[in-house]
């Protein structure tokens, strides 16, 4: 995961230098217990060793993801318990049966599921999450997406790494750029940011 960090940070240094001063240090391994005892589910390594070199970011603007947050790990887990918080009191149900999403092939029909650990957050109610528990067509570990008013949920990468990949690659292509407000966003949606 190192090397997805080195390269962020030098498209970073060379386009948007302040950014870098909005990274967490890195947390411990150590730190993912409390998470994995709440999921009752395993954190793949390859999410963990980016976590241990960077622990998201300090502020939700500017974002790092496509105008997203990269959450840190205490702010993921503050997620986890309000989006639980909802299951537990009822909020998606209806006439007490569960409300089930639009999901991808590979996505349990969940509106949402304490496996899903969100780790962007567009400060709107949606997030990226990594799926733990997905269904039998589906990857453990594969990306998502989740939306607060809207049942689709989306396969966005096979596994945490293909989707740092990707979008790393995205960003040294040019397919982002740096706007003053809302951090790094697609170049082809830019438009809809007024700096």
């Amino acid at each position: 995961m190192q090397e997805y960090w080195t390269r962020w940070e030098n498209w970073m240094r060379q386009y948007a230098p302040k950014l870098l001063h909005h990274l967490n240090p890195g947390v411990s391994y150590g730190a993912f217990d409390s998470l994995e005892k709440l999921t009752e589910a395993a954190i793949p390594a390859d999410f963990k060793d980016f976590y241990a070199i960077h622990d998201g970011q300090r502020k939700a603007r500017p974002g790092l993801v496509d105008g997203d947050q990269l959450l840190p790990l205490e702010e993921i887990e503050n997620k986890w318990h309000y989006w639980h918080d909802l299951i537990a009191s009822g909020t998606f149900t209806y006439n007490d049966e569960p409300i089930a999403s639009e999901p991808d092939t590979g996505i349990r029909a969940d509106w949402w599921n304490p496996r899903w650990i969100p780790f962007t957050a567009d400060g709107f109610g949606n997030f990226v999450c990594i799926d733990l528990d997905p269904a039998p067509e589906g990857n453990y570990g594969q990306i998502i997406t989740l939306w607060h008013d809207d049942g689709h949920r989306e396969i966005v990468a096979r596994s945490f790494r293909e989707w740092i990949d990707r979008y790393i690659d995205a960003i040294e292509r040019g397919d982002y750029i740096f706007v003053k407000k809302w951090g790094i966003v697609n170049k082809s949606t830019s438009l809809n940011y007024n700096d």
